[in-house]
C-alpha cells in the first residue's frame, strides 16, 4: 500500500473524528486523521497561558451514566472504542439551577426527582404535564429521520405555562441547540436525556488528558493522524470522493471520507459545488474564564455546578442585536463536582451569546476595546448572582465568535453547526459522510457516537 492511500480519510481531529478513527481502526485498515491545527480537540481542546491549562469546551460533560449501566451512550460508546470505562474516574455534579427574574429558580440534579421536585413545588398546576412530557420524553425515538417538530408547540401542548417552558428550554438549547427561538423535537429529546435524565459529570482530569487517551489509544491499533495538515478540496470521480487535496497541494486517496467539520464547510471542498444547501448556524458565544486562588471557592458557590439564567422578561434564544446579551447566559464552576480532586486554583466561566458579525467586522484596536467593555458588562452581570469575585482573579481571558472560527472551522463561530441537521450521515457522494455536530449528535459522548455510528452503519457495512 502506498502511503497516499488509505482506507478511511477522515478531516477534523475533534472528538468525533477520534472516535470514528478508533472505531475503523480496531478492523486492522488504514485510516487517516487530518487536523489542520498543531493539537487535536476541535471545540474541546485547551491551550495555555501563565502556565494554566485552559480548556475550551469541557465545563461539564453531559450522559453521565454508572459502569454498571451497559446500555447507557456513555458506556456504549466505551465498548465500541475498546476502552475500559472502569479505568476512567467520573465525578457527578452536586446540582445546577435555572435562575429566572425576581429570583425564580429551579435546581436539578443527575437524578431526574430533584427537577421533578422543584417543579411540584412552584408548578404546581404543571407536575402531572411534565410527568406525562417525561413519559413522551422516554418513549420518543429522536433518531428517526422526521420532518421538523416544533419543540415549543409541544412543550405548549404539555405543560402551557410559558416561564416552566422558558426554563426548561434554557439549559437544552444553550448547551447544543443550533437553531435560534426554538429546536427540532428529536434534538430536544436528546438533550433532555442528556441533561435532565443523565446529568454533568466531569473525569478526573482535564480535557488534555481525555485527548491523550484517544490519541495513544488511536495511534496503539496502527491509525495515523496529521496535524497541521489542512484540507482544501475534495477529489471528485463522478457520485464518489476518490481523495482530497491538502492546503499544500498535495494529494490523498482513499476509499471513503467521514468529514466532521460540518456540513456547509463540507460542501465548500466540493469543487464547482453549487451554493450550500445547509444554512450556517447563527448561534455562537463569548466566553470569559476567570482564575482564582483555592480558597475563593468556599466564598462564592455552595453546591451548584452550573447555573443558567435569564433576567430577561421573556428569554429568547437568538442571535443578540448587539455584541453580547448579557441578560441571559451560563455561570460554570469546573471543579465543583463531587470528589473531585482539589486543584489550587477555582474557576469561574462565563458564557453569553454573541453577535458574530459585529465582532468580525471591526479593526483589531476596535477588537480588543470591545472585549474589555464586554468583559467588564458580563462581570457587572455575574456578580449581581454570585457576589462579587473579580478583586480576587488572578488571571482571566476570553474568547469571542471570531476565536472559535479561527481554531474550529466553524463559519461565523457557530459551535452547533448548522440548523438543518443530516441525521443519516449520508450526502450526495455515496462514499463520503459527515459525523459530528452536524449529524445531530450533541455533546461529547454524542458527538464521539456520532463518528462511532457513522463508521459502523456506513462504512464497515460497506465492507
Amino acid at each position: 500500500m502506498a502511503d497516499s492511500h488509505y482506507s478511511l480519510i477522515i478531516v477534523g481531529g475533534g472528538l468525533s473524528g477520534l472516535a470514528a478513527g478508533i472505531r475503523f481502526a480496531r478492523f486492522g485498515e488504514s485510516v487517516l486523521i487530518l487536523e489542520k491545527h498543531a493539537i487535536p480537540g476541535g471545540l474541546n481542546s485547551y491551550y495555555y497561558r501563565k502556565n494554566f491549562l485552559l480548556e475550551t469546551g469541557l465545563h461539564a460533560m453531559t450522559n453521565y451514566a454508572a459502569p454498571k449501566e451497559r446500555q447507557a451512550p456513555l458506556n456504549r460508546l466505551f465498548r465500541q472504542l475498546n476502552l475500559s470505562r472502569k479505568q476512567f474516574n467520573t465525578h457527578e455534579q452536586f446540582s445546577s439551577r435555572i435562575l429566572f427574574k425576581d429570583q425564580l429558580s429551579l435546581d436539578f440534579s443527575n437524578d431526574i426527582s430533584l427537577l421533578r421536585e422543584n417543579i411540584s413545588a412552584i408548578f404546581p398546576h404543571s407536575i402531572d404535564s411534565f410527568d406525562a412530557l417525561l413519559k413522551f420524553v422516554q418513549e420518543y425515538d429522536p433518531f428517526t429521520p422526521r420532518e421538523w417538530i416544533s419543540t415549543r408547540q409541544t412543550l405548549n401542548d404539555y405543560l402551557k405555562d410559558p416561564v416552566l417552558i422558558n426554563m426548561i428550554l434554557l439549559p437544552l438549547m444553550v448547551y447544543g441547540n443550533s437553531e435560534e427561538h426554538d429546536m427540532d423535537l428529536g434534538q430536544f429529546v436528546i438533550m433532555f436525556r442528556s441533561i435532565f435524565m443523565e446529568g454533568f459529570f466531569r473525569p478526573d482530569d482535564t480535557i488534555k488528558e481525555f485527548l491523550d487517551l484517544l490519541i495513544d489509544k488511536f495511534k496503539s491499533l496502527g491509525g495515523e493522524i496529521r496535524y497541521k495538515h489542512g484540507v482544501s478540496s475534495f477529489i471528485q470521480d463522478g457520485d464518489a470522493i476518490k481523495g482530497v487535496m491538502l492546503d499544500n497541494n498535495k494529494e490523498l486517496y482513499c476509499d471513503a471520507i467521514i468529514s466532521t467539520i460540518g456540513s456547509p464547510g463540507t460542501e465548500k471542498l466540493l469543487v464547482g459545488s453549487p451554493q450550500s444547501k445547509h444554512p450556517v448556524g447563527q448561534m455562537s458565544f463569548v466566553e470569559s474564564i476567570y482564575i482564582l486562588p483555592h480558597e475563593c471557592k468556599k466564598t462564592i458557590v455552595n453546591d451548584q455546578t452550573i447555573i443558567f439564567y435569564s433576567l430577561a422578561d421573556d428569554f429568547d434564544y437568538c442571535r443578540p442585536k448587539h455584541p453580547i446579551d448579557s441578560q441571559w447566559g451560563v455561570i460554570c464552576f469546573p471543579e465543583n463536582f463531587k470528589g473531585l480532586p482539589p486543584a489550587d486554583h477555582f474557576q469561574i466561566r462565563t458564557t453569553h451569546a454573541a453577535n458574530y458579525d459585529l465582532w468580525k467586522n471591526v479593526s483589531r484596536q476596535e477588537y480588543k476595546q470591545m472585549k474589555g467593555k464586554y468583559a467588564q458588562e458580563s462581570r457587572g452581570v455575574i456578580e449581581e448572582i454570585i457576589g462579587n469575585f473579580y478583586q480576587n482573579v488572578v488571571y482571566e481571558d476570553s474568547f469571542t465568535p471570531v476565536t472559535i472560527e479561527k481554531f474550529t472551522g466553524k463559519e461565523c463561530g457557530a459551535v452547533y453547526g448548522s440548523p438543518l441537521k443530516v441525521k443519516d450521515g449520508r450526502t450526495a457522494f455515496n462514499n463520503l459522510f459527515v459525523a459530528g455536530t452536524d449529524q445531530g449528535y450533541l455533546g461529547i459522548i454524542g458527538s464521539m457516537l456520532s463518528g462511532v455510528t457513522v463508521v459502523n452503519q456506513h462504512i464497515l457495512s460497506a465492507g
